[in-house]
């Protein structure tokens, strides 16, 4: 249980590495859209690049942070019993939650979108929009790695559920105890 653990700190470790660089990508949404908001209203002109920048970087930015996000528990959950339940059941609803749901969803994600990302890159697919941002197969790449990434999240989770559940662990949301219950 220790090396498998180990290998769930490794996970986690690498999702914090990712959030932190591209936490800066929600800046840089607000900072573009206020441009092109500005540019249009105040000008009365608009760059497509500008506009479609603004999707790719949203779209990098939640498609990379998708594990992080569950990893922290801030995901969209309805407590109404969960936030009852003691860690160990909790652990044992969301090991049956990752089994179930998380896992099979990761795989149709990858299993789904690898050839529509792939296609776009041997076809070297161009801008949505004539001026528009040439990097339509790295944003369609987009869905495979988050498939990828929420799947390597899902066995981190699963990972730590079987530990609290053996007793090898007190919570599967390990940052709890250095943040608090956010």
């Amino acid at each position: 249980m220790r090396l498998l653990l180990r290998a769930a700190d490794a996970h986690d470790a690498l999702s914090r590495f990712l959030a932190q660089g591209v936490k800066w990508l929600a800046l840089g949404v607000v900072l573009v859209q206020f441009i092109v908001v500005v540019l249009r209203y105040a000008y009365g002109s608009s760059f497509v690049w500008m506009q479609e920048s603004v999707i790719y970087i949203h779209a990098t930015l939640f498609m990379l942070v998708m594990g992080y996000t569950w990893m922290v528990d801030q995901h969209v959950r309805v407590d109404v019993f969960y936030a009852g339940w003691s860690v160990r059941r909790q652990a044992a609803v969301d090991l049956a939650c990752v089994i179930v749901a998380a896992l099979p969803f990761c795989a149709l994600v990858v299993w789904a979108s690898w050839d529509y990302a792939a296609r776009s890159w041997m076809q070297n697919e161009g801008p949505m929009a004539l001026g528009g941002v040439p990097f339509v197969p790295a944003l369609k790449s987009l869905i495979p790695a988050m498939g990828i990434l929420l799947g390597l999240q899902a066995v981190s989770i699963g990972i730590r559920c079987v530990a609290v559940l053996t007793g090898a662990a007190t919570t599967h949301f390990p940052q709890r105890q250095r943040q608090g219950e956010a």
